[in-house]
Order: structure tokens, then sequence, then C-alpha cells
């Protein structure tokens, strides 16, 4: 494929192409004539009507646009330039709409026909729409029970729509990498960290590597990847977050004043013990996931997280005595409701109302330990994600390969940890947390 006219849209594949043009055989009772999509192929055209009219004077033939002027003072003038930027826009959904047909047929190796374009041009109007593709995802992973991966999706779309007000209108083609690099300028401007602008682009990236699996985007106009948007650039250097060692000591062996507070060291000894388990991952653990195996009793769990992806095996967490300690002081300060491990869910809820009930317990976590921190004077700002950060540096400094750490910490990157996952059995995990 490749373009004929570089002041033109057309597009060439297999003695194939295609360009919006005027048709002024006949207005229409406004005196406006028709822009239609005209196709050639192999000395054959046809043309699919778009449903977009306009005055020729105002038509651009080399362009394949309708011109726009500037200036303008006369109130009907104006509103008249606000139809033709409309109806360009419109025109550019459907140029890239026919790259996108266009581009699967090629991927597909298809030796199309004009009947076969034609299908699959009106298929796709009624297609490749951004906002509802987005917001259907988002329905799913509610009505799925995945509360907190459709809230990161929802967050995407509040601030896609700060950004865009056409967003409602907005094809997969036009998500390219202009649209993307404007949108980080967006961020920038509203004083967005790095780190949070790379959390929306990673949503708005994943979204798209969805659609384009689903065939309602093209990888013809797709963004990120080799030549796109660097998202990686965007991280920025937070503080360490692991703990000294004489501070990690102090909350193993000294008890806070307030049986609160206690609660909180306690919680977070068990995530450290637990290989640094997440806040949301200790609070679905049921007794059921304790399963005997290898001689021995273990946590058996996927993360909440990425539970959902591709060939994600379960953490296997083998049950020391610190644990099971850890399990039986934890229970006295409050009875687990149902069949949950550890009580920090207290109140029968399910879906949404679940996932708010534990996001309120994590708050309430994290301000027992700044309050803890403060208590034992640590200069240092100590939340639930410390207990993993600390457990990973604990490892490495005791010499634990990293592809060990990496199996522990569970993570769901499949190029940087997945290789190492058929590898290491439970007894190498075993041997390697005794240094904790």
């Amino acid at each position: 494929m490749q373009k004929c006219d570089t002041n033109a849209t057309q597009i060439l594949f297999s003695m194939g192409k295609f360009k919006f043009t005027m048709r002024t055989t006949k207005p229409n009772k406004d005196g406006k004539y028709a822009i239609m999509l005209e196709l050639s192929r192999n000395k054959r055209r046809s043309y699919i009507s778009l449903r977009i009219d306009g005055d020729p004077k105002f038509w651009d033939q080399n362009q394949e646009r309708f011109v726009v002027e500037k200036g303008l003072r006369s109130t009907e003038a104006k509103k008249k330039n606000e139809e033709r930027k409309k109806s360009n826009d419109l025109l550019e959904r459907h140029n890239q709409r026919a790259i996108s047909v266009i581009e699967e047929f090629e991927a597909n190796r298809i030796d199309w026909t004009l009947n076969q374009f034609k299908d699959a041009f009106v298929g796709k109007v009624s297609q490749g729409i951004f906002l509802p593709y987005l917001e259907n995802h988002i329905k799913i992973l509610v009505d799925t029970g995945h509360i907190g991966n459709s809230k990161c999706y929802r967050s995407l779309c509040v601030i896609l729509n700060l950004f865009d007000k056409s967003l409602k209108d907005r094809v997969f083609g036009e998500i390219d990498l202009k649209y993307v690099k404007q949108f980080d300028v967006f961020l920038q401007k509203r004083k967005t960290t790095g780190n949070t602008r790379k959390y929306y682009m990673k949503a708005l990236r994943a979204i798209l590597n969805k659609a384009i699996r689903d065939k309602e985007a093209s990888r013809a106009t797709y963004p990120f990847g080799k030549e796109g948007f660097n998202i990686s650039a965007l991280e920025e250097q937070t503080a360490k977050r692991n703990l000294p060692e004489e501070y990690l000591l102090k909350l193993k062996s000294d008890e806070s004043q307030r049986d609160i507070r206690n609660y909180a060291r306690k919680l977070f000894l068990f995530s450290y013990y637990c290989y640094g388990l997440s806040f949301v991952d200790m609070a679905h653990l049921k007794r059921s996931n304790i399963i005997r195996h290898n001689n021995g009793r273990y946590i058996v769990y996927k993360r909440e997280k990425t539970k959902t992806g591709r060939n994600i095996k379960p953490i296997q967490i083998k049950l020391t005595k610190e644990i099971e300690l850890l399990i039986g002081e934890l229970t006295m300060y409050n009875k687990p409701i149902e069949d949950y491990l550890l009580p920090i869910v207290t109140i029968n809820h399910t879906g949404d109302k679940l996932y708010e009930h534990i996001r309120n317990k994590g708050r309430r976590f994290n301000k027992y330990l700044k309050e803890l921190a403060e208590e034992f004077d640590f200069e240092f700002n100590l939340t639930s994600y410390v207990s993993r950060h600390t457990m990973a540096m604990q490892l490495q400094n005791n010499a634990v390969p990293r592809e060990v750490i990496s199996q522990i910490l569970g993570h769901s990157d499949i190029k940087t940890t997945n290789a190492y996952l058929d590898s290491l059995d439970s007894s190498v995990i075993d041997e390697a947390v005794k240094v904790l």
C-alpha cells in the first residue's frame, strides 16, 4: 500500500484506490451536491454514499476536503464555515475506516472485489467508535466483578472527555500518535505527574490493543509500540519504599501502645512474611485458599490485579510458624466473617460494595501505619506497599536470584517474568524465603 498523491487521500492497493469526490450531476433541494467515496479497481469503479453534501465552490478536489476560511465576520458565514469543519471531520473518520478495511484485506491477503470493500466499509461505519467500545468494556468488567480494573478505565474515560470534546464521535483511527501526544501535553498542562500520565497511557494502550484483537481497530494508526509514544519515559523515580533493617527489626519485636496500631503492625508483618502480599489480596483470602501440598500447608491464590490475565499461575506461600502465629493473633482482634482468613472484610458485601469496603479498610490501615511510624520514631513513610518492597530487598540483599524474586512477587508481565515460572518449583521458593 502506498500513497498516490501526497495532497490527496488516495490509497493504492493491488491496483485499487479510493478517493472522496463531489458528484455534481444532480443537486439536492438546497442546491448542494453529494460527496461520495469513489473506489476504483481493475478498471471498474463504484461509489459509496457518505450522506455528506456541500456547496461546490467550497470543495477542494485536490485536498478532497471542504475549504475552511478564516477571519469571517458574518454570523451566517461563520455558521456555514463550522458546518464545513464538521463535514471535514466526518470525512476523516470515513478515511480512517477505508484505510482500516484495506489494511485488513492486506493482512489477510484477500484479493478483494468492489462489493467486498463496500460490505466491509459499510460494516465499519457501525463499528470502530472509541467511546462506546470503552464504555462497554467498563460495563463488562463491572458485571464480571473486576471492579478495580473498571475504575481504572473509568478514570481514563473521565480524563479523555475533559481533553476531547468530540470524544463521543471519535473513531479508533483518530486515536493516533498525534492524538496521544496532544493528550500528553494536555495532562502536562494540568500538572499531572509522570507516573499518573503513565497510568492513563497504559490504560489507553490496553484498550486499543483489545480493540485491535476484536477487529474494531486497525494497527495502521496504532500510536504505541516501537516507533510510537514511549510510555516508559514517563516514569518518575520515587522515594525508596523498603524499610531499613533496624526499622524492620523494631516492627518484629516491639508492641504498640494502642491495640489498633498493633493490629496494623501484625497485618503488615503478615504481608511481609507472605511475600509482600497486597492489602487487597489479604482481604480476599479465604480459608479455602489454604491447601496441603509438598508435605506442607500453603496459601495458594492469584493476585486480584492480574488473575484474569493469560497464563497467570497461582502463587504458593508456605505456611511458616510466623505466618500461622500471625493468623491466630489477627483473628483475636476480630473474628473473620464467613470463610475469610483474616478479619479485614467485616460486612457481607459483593461487587462494587465489596470493592469500596476493602478500599475504605485499606485507607484506615495506612492511617494506622502512619501513626505507628510516628510512635516508633521512624523517619519513614510506612504504608501497606512498603512490606512488598522490603520483602524484595531482603531477598536481594541475601543473594536470592532475581528470577526467584520475580516469581515470588507474582509479576504479571509475561515478557519479564513468565519465562521463569515453569523452571522454578515451590521448593526453591521455600528455601529462598527462609531469610525473611
